[in-house]
């Protein structure tokens, strides 16, 4: 039996029957290694799309492929015991019909064993919501800022500056809650916007750039470790994981130029015996 075959995973119904009670904690996850280190404090870990940007070096999400999102989802299962894992549906992978959703929906969770997937909530999208869920696929939306949404923006612009807008993004929330998403993100909105939402939907929302009185919070976890030398105003930086790879990595090539590394603990003697020591050169003053 497996080691982790104790270990219940936590489920859609889980997350939505948080609802109002203690704050659902996610974060984004692209690799192995990561998940496995966040696994045991997150509910909720999200494939993002931001991957595009985050590990590929992408100007913006736009260009991130449904393969792209599938092995980074494959990864990440691996390395999560726990934490629902939900993975980001790209642009072009869902909007043209339902049935274009649920194909590639239908991928993702047979190829990765991801418990869910998310979608950028824009007004057409209810009526997707609707058939990927009444198909047994758990759907998490994501109002307010949408990053595949770029290039009608212009650029990344944070919402509900008056009230025309204001409605829009209440009106897709309420559409999305209807629909049946079992949560829904809402990304860089006015602060007293995101408790309107949250009031207004029955499923938990997940803020980013929102406010505290979401039912959860997300943030890019290379942000939150401080691997970028910019961030959103809406990150807080728990490490600074950039100048202490920097260090690590100046550390390592003077060791190397140096020639201090490898030493004797970084090296094998093979045969119980000692390595024979290597025959010095002529005119070499080491000897």
């Amino acid at each position: 039996m497996s080691k982790h075959a104790d270990i219940r995973r936590i489920t859609a119904p889980d997350i939505r029957a948080r609802k109002g009670g203690e704050p659902i904690v996610c974060l984004t996850a692209y690799t192995a290694p990561v998940a496995q280190i966040l696994d045991p404090h997150c509910d909720l870990l999200l494939v993002g799309d931001s991957v595009g940007m985050v590990v590929h070096g992408l100007p913006n999400t736009v260009g991130v492929t449904l393969d792209m999102m599938i092995l980074h989802g494959q990864a990440v299962m691996r390395g999560a015991q726990q934490a629902m894992v939900v993975v980001d549906m790209p642009f072009g992978s869902y909007e043209a019909s339902p049935e274009q959703a649920f194909g590639n929906a239908t991928r993702v969770l047979k190829e990765t064993g991801a418990q869910a997937i998310k979608v950028e909530s824009g007004p057409s999208i209810a009526s997707t919501i609707a058939f990927l869920v009444a198909r047994g696929i758990p759907v998490m939306g994501h109002v307010g800022l949408r990053p595949q949404a770029v290039n009608v923006d212009g650029k990344f612009r944070a919402k509900g500056r008056d009230a025309e807008e204001r409605k829009r993004v209440l009106a897709e929330a309420q559409v999305a809650d209807d629909a049946g998403a079992f949560a829904i993100v809402v990304e860089g909105v006015d602060e007293s916007l995101a408790p309107e939402i949250t009031a207004a939907v029955k499923a938990p929302t997940i803020g980013i750039g929102a406010s505290a009185q979401c039912d959860g919070q997300i943030l890019v976890t290379d942000d939150l470790l401080g691997l970028f030398e910019w961030t959103p105003k809406f990150v807080r930086r728990y490490a600074n994981l950039k100048a202490a790879i920097g260090q690590a990595a100046a550390d390592y090539a003077a060791d190397v130029r140096a020639r201090r590394f490898p030493a004797a603990a970084e090296t094998y003697a093979l045969g119980g015996g000692k390595l024979r020591q290597p025959r010095v050169a002529r005119g070499d003053k080491r000897g």
